[in-house]
C-alpha cells in the first residue's frame, strides 16, 4: 500500500470570518478615551455638545448649532462616535455656510480682507488673530500701540479698562524707611 499525500492548499478564511467585517458595523462602536476634534484633544467621556465647544473657535451656541444640523444626540459620549461622524463634525465647523448655520453665529463676520462672513477654528484662529494685531500695529492705531507696548513688558490694558488702580506691576512695596 502506497499512501499518497495530497497537496493541501493554504487555509482559506472560513465563512464565519468572512462575514465578520460586515457584522462589525452592527456591533456597538468601540469607545475611544481621547479624540481629536478640530486640532484639539478631547476626553471621550464628554458629551458631544460639550466636546465640540471645547475646540478653539467654537462656543456653546455654535456647538448646539452643529449638533442640531447633523441631528446628533447632544448628550451622547463623543468616545462612541465613528470616524465618519467626527469628520462630518469637523467639516461643519470649518464650512458652516454650506450647512445653513446662520452667519450671526460665526466668529469672524465681515472679514477685513475678503469682506465675507466666515468661521475660523483651531490653528487658523490663532493665525488670523496674529495677523489682525500685526495690521493694527502697522497702521499705528490706538489698539496697535497698546499691543506693541505689551511686547516690551509694560503690560498695558488694550480694551479700554481702567489703569489708574489696577494692572500694576507685581513688585514688592518697600514702604517708608525711618530714621534711627
Amino acid at each position: 500500500m502506497v499512501e499518497t499525500k495530497e497537496k493541501q492548499s493554504p487555509p482559506t478564511k472560513s465563512k464565519d470570518l468572512q462575514g465578520l467585517s460586515e457584522r462589525s458595523s452592527d456591533r456597538k462602536p468601540e469607545f475611544k478615551a481621547i479624540l481629536r476634534v478640530a486640532d484639539g484633544e478631547v476626553k471621550g467621556e464628554m458629551a458631544t455638545g460639550q466636546a465640540i465647544s471645547r475646540a478653539s473657535g467654537a462656543g456653546f451656541m455654535f456647538a448646539n448649532a452643529v449638533v442640531k444640523v447633523l441631528k446628533l444626540d447632544k448628550f451622547k459620549k463623543i468616545g462612541y462616535m465613528t470616524p465618519a461622524e467626527l469628520d462630518k463634525i469637523e467639516d461643519v465647523m470649518k464650512n458652516p455656510n454650506k450647512y445653513g448655520i446662520p452667519s450671526w453665529l460665526f466668529n469672524r463676520r465681515k472679514d477685513f480682507d475678503t469682506g465675507e462672513d466666515m468661521h475660523v477654528v483651531s490653528s487658523d484662529l490663532e493665525l488670523v488673530k496674529k495677523f489682525d494685531i500685526r495690521r493694527l500695529r502697522r497702521i499705528k492705531s490706538y489698539l496697535g500701540t497698546r499691543h506693541a507696548r505689551n511686547d516690551k513688558g509694560l503690560k498695558l490694558k488694550v480694551r479700554g479698562q481702567r489703569t489708574r488702580t489696577t494692572g500694576r506691576k507685581k513688585k514688592k512695596s518697600i514702604g517708608v524707611i525711618r530714621k534711627k
